[in-house]
């Protein structure tokens, strides 16, 4: 890639991380309906020419923000098993953990998420997700005391209870920080009375 190419790559994801942060301040205090273009631009410091380069409508760009975020998310959640090719449950450190830096991360988003209605139907939107990974990525070879767990309501019992502490962290205002978080998880998760080791499947990039 050439050096001007370059440049001109930076000025895009610059102009639309702008544009992106500048939609979610907005939203923080006034309904999606009612923001328009020049709002959006005027906040970001750029003109409607450089909205129009990337997007036809402010939809557009509120639903490049959510993938964006479920991409994060994906990534975040991918994180303590990428390498290995057996994941012990148990053996997990909060370390690995990154779930909830994705969160804080993305702090406006969920903020959004959870304490209006703004972005309606994205909590199901996260469940779906992460149940869709443990699904896909990991394969339940053992599980202790009881070999008759149906691997489908697995999945959704633990896409639903990490939704769950990430709501309560954002409902508390973000009270304690994301590492504090990541080892009530572990806590949590070295107190169930299942033990469960899953085999990774191969992740595509």
């Amino acid at each position: 890639m050439s050096t001007k190419n370059s440049i001109v790559d930076k000025r895009i994801i610059k102009s639309k991380i702008a544009l992106k942060e500048s939609l979610l301040s907005l939203m923080q205090n006034k309904d999606f309906k009612a923001i328009t273009i020049t709002d959006i631009v005027q906040l970001a410091d750029l003109n409607r020419g450089t909205f129009y380069k990337h997007y036809h409508y402010k939809e557009d760009l509120l639903n490049e923000v959510i993938e964006d975020v479920v991409a994060d998310l994906i990534i975040s959640y991918r994180e303590p098993y990428k390498q290995m090719e057996n994941f012990v449950i148990r053996e997990l450190n909060s370390s690995a953990v990154k779930i909830f830096e994705h969160v804080e991360k993305h702090a406006s988003f969920y903020t959004l998420t959870v304490k209006t209605n703004v972005l309606y139907g994205f909590q199901n939107r996260i469940c779906i997700e992460l149940k869709r990974l443990a699904l896909e990525d990991l394969s339940n070879i053992y599980t202790n005391t009881n070999n008759k767990i149906d691997n489908n309501l697995l999945a959704s019992y633990t896409s639903y209870a990490i939704l769950g502490m990430m709501i309560e962290w954002v409902k508390a205002g973000f009270q304690h920080s994301s590492s504090y978080m990541a080892e009530q998880l572990i806590e949590i998760l070295h107190t169930a009375p299942v033990k469960i080791t899953y085999r990774t499947n191969p992740i595509s990039e």
